[in-house]
């Protein structure tokens, strides 16, 4: 008798649950694939990988009605490697996005860490979502997002959206003398066009800066729907690529995701070296199932360092249910005699080249697999 009214209880509270949380949503998607990477050296490497288009997740997103247009909303969402089962960061069970907000009819403001308007705008760069090997964009590096992230959205109006974020270093102690990463974006969207642009600016630790130039990313993008598919310009000017172990142009200056804090020191010589970056792509749908595209895109050295790098792709997807996708990309990717740039995808993939096999080479690359959204 105790035993079934325990039971009782417990699912009295669990139905009690699930009303008050009945404006939560859970998402998320599964995007495995296998990659095989050939440089011109005679490496290559096989693997299955997490993430060609869209990084596995899992995510929660709700919120609450306060009156007629206010609203609460808040997103938590983690990343995974669905090829080991293990989190994308073990060092934070949201690292992706934390964030929750205020909607009203003036815009929206939200507080946490949140994707950057670079990230966002992925859609409108290429016919990859700016994300697959191909993606000469995505090579070259996308501030993706950061912690203590203040934001403000307006309403779109006459297809003109203004957004703006301010991300805190959280200055003190050990990081006294660090300052914000600034955010800008306008996005205009009307019949066939999308215009816009997205960009991002932070400068170095004023205590240890030796190199006292700017960390800039600047992104613009025109988009022309014509019926069948869509043509997709973009342009990018940054100095956000430097060495690590893994290649000449392998690491950032200023983190992309924001590890360990909001801000860098201030003394790496290659923050003095811009990169513009154009790219240009097209898609077609074939079959309301099937869609195919290709893009060609180039990174200019503008110092003269002779280390940038061109590419081109082309792919397919076969759309198989309204959640389940197929594709397959073909990519390729040629190094300057002083570039170290290598594929990677919207999660970089585990079995990549390094070192010499990238440093000043040619890469070919293929990806085949499926995506899940749930």
């Amino acid at each position: 008798m105790k035993t079934n009214t325990a039971v009782a209880i417990a699912l009295t509270a669990c139905t009690g649950l699930a009303q008050a949380q009945s404006n939560v949503t859970v998402y998320g998607n599964f995007d495995e694939y296998m990659g095989y990477i050939h440089s011109s050296n005679g490496s290559s490497i096989t693997g299955l990988n997490d993430g060609a288009i869209l990084r596995s997740r899992l995510g929660f997103r709700g919120g609450e009605t306060l009156a007629p247009g206010y609203d609460v909303k808040f997103t938590l969402e983690t990343g995974l490697n669905a090829d080991t089962g293990t989190q994308a960061d073990s060092s934070r069970l949201f690292d992706r996005q934390a964030w929750v907000g205020l909607s009203a009819p003036f815009g929206e403001v939200r507080v946490g860490r949140q994707n950057t308007e670079i990230f966002a705008t992925g859609g409108a760069i290429d016919y990859t979502e700016r994300t697959t090997f191909g993606s000469v964009i995505n090579t070259f590096g996308i501030p993706s997002r950061y912690d203590n992230d203040i934001s403000y959205r307006s309403p779109r109006v006459a297809g003109l959206m203004l957004i703006l974020h301010y991300a805190l270093a959280e200055n003190g102690g050990a990081t006294r003398g660090n300052s914000p990463v600034y955010q800008a974006a306008l996005d205009f969207e009307k019949g066939p066009y999308r215009l816009g642009y997205a960009g991002l600016q932070a400068s170095p630790n004023a205590v240890t800066a030796t190199v006292h130039e700017k960390i800039n990313y600047h992104h613009v993008y025109a988009d022309y729907k014509y019926g069948m598919g869509t043509v997709y310009l973009a342009f990018v000017r940054s100095n956000n690529s430097t060495a690590n172990a893994n290649g000449r142009n392998a690491g950032t200056i200023l983190s992309n995701i924001s590890v360990p804090n909001n801000f860098f020191a201030g003394t790496d010589p290659n923050a003095e070296r811009y990169y513009n970056i154009w790219q240009l792509s097209a898609d077609y749908r074939v079959t309301p199932a099937l869609r195919v595209g290709a893009l060609y895109g180039q990174m200019r050295d503008t110092s003269g360092g002779d280390a940038g790098a061109r590419g081109a792709n082309a792919g397919a997807y076969y759309t198989l249910s309204k959640r389940t996708t197929l594709y397959g990309f073909a990519s390729w990717l040629k190094n300057e005699a002083n570039a170290g740039f290598r594929f990677s995808s919207s999660a970089g993939p585990s079995a990549n080249l390094a070192g010499a096999a990238i440093n000043g080479q040619s890469l070919s690359g293929l990806q085949l697999g499926i995506l899940h959204r749930f």
